[in-house]
């Protein structure tokens, strides 16, 4: 537990940095957080923060640093961040509002993570909306001896396309048969009702019929499955900028990889999701992405109250956490609006 003056000091102290990117002396913080305190109180109360992790002083300095643990402590209980109108947001938020096309999904998700990168100047990421794996239409063609084309059609007009392997040779009859029955039963239901539903109406089923139709709503499944996986990422070479970075080319390599991946951020964006409003992690705090020099501030967004996907930022760990909080919330709340209007 801190006292006042402690919290006071480290929290002037976490501000300098972020502010300056300097370590910060005891003259420095006398001067910043207006407490009547000696030189030396200060000091012995530096060396209590640096004892209980919260700070650090660097090799080459004789001022201190926060540790991913005094950044934790300073977010979770002495940030303020006013939250902002989305009806009269910042002159730079409203220019990247207008960039949004409602009738462009795929142009509103490459956009926001532009948006997110250039609002805060570093790396925006932002996860495709999840799509229910709904069917409008489905159809079976018979390609040759046990090979069968399904073709499956979302609401949206979206076609897949696989080819299944059957275990008997199914006539062409036998496949509108069966393409016949689900689109009169289950059209409009997603992929795992049909599937529970076939459960219980297997017994009623021819089997070659119950196969086909088992089969096609697995790869139905895995097919929708793979059209979602997609997080898009923006403004990587903004960390070439980065001064804590910018020495430092094995850090700088591992980044890039993990932004080549992907699949580490659809973990860590994926975990955000099931939260509500923004998640702050510090300094590896999330081990999907497991580097002390980063954090990521992120929020679900949501399309007719139903939460679709997250973005986030991602930077540094000295970072302007009150501006970042408003860029990620208003952001995710454009997000939802503009696809809300399709």
């Amino acid at each position: 537990m801190l006292d006042e003056r402690a919290r006071s000091l480290l929290k002037t102290l976490v501000e300098r940095y972020i502010a300056d990117g300097q370590p910060v002396g005891s003259r420095t913080l006398s001067k910043a957080s207006g407490l009547e305190l000696s030189p030396a109180t200060i000091r012995n109360v530096m060396a209590d923060l640096e004892e209980m992790g919260l700070i650090v002083s660097p090799h080459t300095s004789a001022g201190r640093i926060p540790t991913p643990r005094g950044y934790r402590l300073f977010v979770d209980t002495m940030l303020t961040a006013r939250p902002l109108d989305l009806h009269s947001p910042p002159a730079d938020l409203v220019a990247a509002r207008d960039q949004l096309h409602p009738d462009q999904p795929q142009r509103v998700i490459a956009q926001a993570a532009h948006m997110l990168s250039s609002l805060s100047s570093f790396v925006g990421v932002v996860t495709a909306p999840k799509k229910p794996s709904v069917f409008r239409h489905i159809e079976f063609l018979r390609l040759s001896e046990r090979r069968v084309l399904v073709i499956l059609v979302a609401p949206d007009g979206d076609v897949q396309n696989r080819v299944i392997i059957t275990a008997h040779d199914p006539s062409q009859s036998e496949l509108a048969e069966a393409s016949n029955y689900l689109n009169a039963h289950y059209a409009g239901l997603t992929l795992e009702e049909v599937r529970e539903r076939l459960k219980g109406e297997i017994d009623a089923l021819r089997g070659e019929i119950a196969g086909l139709m088992q089969a096609a709503v697995q790869v139905g499944t895995e097919a929708m499955a793979e059209t979602q996986e997609q997080v898009i990422v923006s403004g990587e070479r903004n960390l070439l900028g980065v001064q804590d970075f910018g020495n430092d080319l094995g850090s700088l390599r591992k980044l890039f990889d993990l932004f080549e991946q992907k699949t580490q951020l659809m973990r860590l964006l994926d975990t955000s999701s099931r939260a509500e409003g923004v998640r702050i992690y510090i300094g590896g705090e999330s081990r999907v992405v497991p580097y002390e020099e980063l954090s990521v501030v992120s929020a679900p967004y949501e399309v007719d109250g139903q939460v679709v996907g997250t973005l986030g930022v991602i930077g540094p760990t000295r970072m302007a956490y009150d501006r970042m909080i408003q860029i990620v919330d208003i952001t995710a709340r454009l997000v939802g609006n503009a696809l809300s209007q399709r």
